[in-house]
């Protein structure tokens, strides 16, 4: 048998052991359905009123639908920028178990490389993700499409680019974290404080524009707050488009709609900035998969390193 028929054999049996434990992919969903859960019930109303409060101040009003789409899609960009990385260590308990259980051993001692083994973790890690995170934008879709939907064609497009480089970057993470973990313990351990810490620290569930400005500086330096940032300009473009077109209808002057718009871009992170310095869209994604390139790196070490102690 071929190394790269091993390979698709290797992954598809990886794959195959997450979707069968129901309580493994429950838990991978745990995290997305939870916010979800929160913004109906709690936060939907919440960001509502932020986003009116800034047309207030200006003494106008926005079509409810439209509202009400904008803090619908502020939550999907939250939802799945997080979870490209959460599902991801989720999904990486697979090749953890294997460590646990010593079924490595019995690949180790087979006729395939080791390379072969780690590859196949990684590229099943990827394809578990995907497929969690597909059917979570589905899900959030379809509700958008009933609250309000005003996402052109293209943004979707670019939607599912951004959460490719998302979820490569989450893979990476966890592939290189994971290596080193060889307890169900440091499993769980690791998975929670993911779960619960990162969503906070790359400005997913509050914006970052409302934490102190030093805070906010060091926020800018992290990885994961691009890997938001991308997603969510292509959630809320649509909608601010059609803001600008209401606001447009009411007589207003440019200067006075450039303003507003400004600053609802920057109230909720559409904008982002790194020590006082606005960072465009291409700088996003040049941090991002610049960083994405960097732990391709170093897992690509890890990997050689523990297959030559091997």
């Amino acid at each position: 048998m071929s190394e790269c028929r091993k390979l698709i054999s290797l992954i598809g049996r990886n794959t195959k052991c997450y979707f069968k434990d129901i309580f493994t992919f429950f838990m991978s969903l745990l995290t997305p359905i939870i916010l979800f859960i929160l913004f109906v019930t709690f936060l939907r109303t919440v960001y509502i009123d932020n986003f009116e409060r800034i047309f207030s101040e200006y003494g106008i009003s926005i079509e409810p639908r439209i509202l009400n789409g904008v803090a619908g899609a502020w939550l999907m960009s939250s939802i799945l920028s997080v979870s490209a990385v959460t599902v991801a260590f989720c999904s990486n308990t697979v090749m953890i178990a294997d460590k646990i259980n010593s079924s490595v051993n019995d690949f180790r001692v087979s006729p395939v490389k080791g390379t072969t083994i780690s590859l196949a973790y990684f590229v099943s890690n990827f394809f578990v993700t995907f497929i969690v995170l597909i059917t979570v934008m589905l899900i959030g879709h379809i509700y958008l499409a009933a609250i309000g939907w005003y996402i052109p064609v293209g943004d979707v497009f670019l939607i599912l680019v951004d959460i490719i480089c998302g979820i490569l970057f989450g893979t990476l993470l966890a592939g290189i974290v994971g290596s080193f973990i060889s307890t169900n313990g440091g499993a769980s351990a690791v998975s929670t404080l993911v779960s619960s810490m990162y969503g906070f620290i790359c400005g997913a569930y509050m914006p970052i524009s409302t934490f102190p400005n030093a805070l906010q500086n060091v926020l800018s330096l992290l990885p994961g707050t691009y890997s938001v940032g991308i997603i969510r300009n292509h959630y809320m473009n649509g909608y601010v488009n059609a803001i600008s077109e209401e606001l447009q209808k009411l007589s207003l002057e440019e200067n006075t709609i450039s303003e507003i718009i400004t600053e609802m871009r920057n109230s909720f992170d559409a904008n982002l900035s790194c020590f006082g310095n606005n960072v465009p869209l291409g700088a996003m994604y040049g941090v991002l998969l610049g960083t994405c390139a960097v732990l391709l790196a170093a897992y690509v070490a890890v990997v050689l390193l523990k297959n030559k102690k091997k």
